[in-house]
């Protein structure tokens, strides 16, 4: 895996609980203003996403009594969200501008380190 990409699933689910509940809301209202189609546009390799999924799950399996306790399932919730903004960062070459910011603005704006495209 990419080191940006693997830096960016370590930030990323290591954010605060009360962060990352408000990333779900925001990629919730982000899906019917680019987010969905930009989210189709991440498509990688079949061991591309198995190391994202497998990285991203590891890392919010180890957080899930803290996360559950700040709002249940909060795990099951955000780990779609990130492997989505992980995808993304590991194929920026291939999205448009638009699609890297809808997905990943938000990210920035929690302040998860983004690389350029």
């Amino acid at each position: 895996m990419e080191a940006a990409t693997a830096r960016f699933i370590e930030e990323s689910t290591a954010l605060p609980p009360a962060a990352l509940a408000a990333l779900y809301e925001e990629f919730l209202d982000r899906r019917s203003s680019g987010g969905r189609d930009a989210g189709r546009a991440t498509r990688v390799s079949a061991s591309e996403n198995s190391a994202i999924e497998r990285a991203v799950s590891t890392a919010l399996l180890r957080r899930t009594d803290e996360l559950d306790a700040f709002r249940p399932h909060l795990r099951f919730d955000v780990k779609p969200i990130c492997a989505i903004a992980a995808r993304a960062v590991c194929k920026r070459a291939k999205l448009t501008e638009d699609q890297y910011r809808v997905l990943l603005d938000p990210f920035a704006a929690a302040g998860v380190t983004v690389p350029g495209r």
